[in-house]
């Protein structure tokens, strides 16, 4: 595998239990399907294996991460390997002391995600009284001398708010605001009618975004992120399909993004079963959209075909029932009027009803 394939970042998904139930989770739909099949050893062997193929980053993520009771040998362990790691967490639950004890283990960053700025609004996405306690957690990150990332998923009902997210992202002392529109996946994509914004919300929002970008320069770093659903390219589904990234699910699939495994058709090798660089390289699955072979018209012939690599290979199948497409975002799709015709939507929808993901129980392992 040459360099161009060389891995960066691993994305390990300790779990997907969490005790909120947010409208947009990026997990499974059918997650509840899905077990913690990897023990600490096995993480442990993971992270090594990682760092050997060239991974410099590491991601903890989940599901609620915290909720994993050997959270602190896996911190220890990534800093043994020098690993820069990254706890993404929603806060809850977690306590100071215990965030206190990562940061003794040598954890590099905290994400903490709000879904917006107010108790109520929050809570109704999060499916969960969590707002109080989310920004207490924030306080505390940098009370301990973390770097903060503030994470806010952004969607019709909190687009709105941006200008007043960015004050609290100010007065949380953040030193990354992360402002990501949703992506249409898993349980976004169930939801989506009720979360797809209009144009000209995210116009006004990336304005407001754009002027504080420029106002706090030097001070903190404000990411916008566009949804593809307004873009006139889609954005390289995570750096490209298994260029840059390696995501390991709780069950330890070994994945080129978050949600490969919906895919029908392509079988994804277990951590267990074998080691991450024998996966890498020589994975069917990993190996099924890497390079250009693949692609079909438009892509084939397109010049921006070494920049979105075609898009989202999840996002074209769950709208098209075919992950070998071009992904409808793209105007170049022959599919682009799916998009067009979610947009129009939009304009006549008012928000609606959510469907949250079933609560499962918090108990750690």
């Amino acid at each position: 595998m040459s360099d161009e394939y060389r891995p960066y970042t691993l994305v390990a998904e300790l779990t997907y239990r969490c005790p909120l139930r947010c409208v947009y989770c990026s997990n499974p739909v059918d997650y509840a399907r899905h077990t913690d099949g990897l023990d600490t050893a096995d993480w442990l062997r993971v992270f090594r294996e990682a760092e050997a193929l060239g991974v410099v980053q590491l991601h903890l993520t989940g599901g609620e991460p915290v909720l994993r009771e050997d959270l602190e040998a896996l911190i220890e362990g990534a800093r043994a390997l020098d690993l820069y790691t990254n706890l993404i967490t929603s806060g809850i639950p977690l306590s100071r002391e215990r965030l206190a004890s990562f940061r003794s283990l040598g954890l590099d960053n905290v994400q903490v995600s709000i879904q917006d700025v107010m108790a109520p609004s929050s809570d109704r996405i999060a499916g969960s009284r969590a707002f109080e306690r989310k920004l207490e957690v924030a306080r505390w990150v940098k009370e301990l001398g973390f770097p903060l990332t503030l994470n806010v998923v952004l969607h019709r009902e909190n687009l709105g708010h941006v200008e007043e997210i960015v004050a609290l992202a100010e007065a949380l002392s953040a030193d990354r605001l992360e402002l990501a529109n949703t992506q249409y996946v898993a349980w976004a994509l169930v939801n989506r009618r009720a979360l797809l914004p209009t144009a000209a919300q995210l116009d006004r929002a990336r304005r407001v975004s754009a002027a504080a970008q420029q106002r706090l320069r030097g001070t903190m770093e404000v990411l916008f992120v566009m949804p593809d659903y307004y873009s006139e390219f889609p954005k390289a589904c995570m750096d490209g399909w298994g260029r840059r990234f390696i995501v390991v699910s709780p069950d330890g699939l070994a994945l080129p993004c978050h949600a490969a495994h919906t895919l029908p058709g392509l079988h994804f090798d277990n951590v267990k079963h074998g080691p991450l660089e024998t996966i890498w390289c020589e994975s069917p699955a990993f190996n099924a959209f890497r390079g250009e072979a693949w692609m079909p018209e438009p892509c084939k012939s397109c010049e921006r075909r070494t920049i979105d690599f075609g898009g989202c290979r999840c996002q074209a199948f769950y709208l098209t029932r075919n992950a070998a497409v071009t992904d409808p975002a793209c105007v170049l799709s022959p599919d682009h009027g799916l998009i067009e015709a979610a947009r129009q939507q939009a304009l006549s929808a008012s928000g609606g009803d959510f469907e949250y993901r079933a609560p499962r129980s918090t108990a750690r392992k």
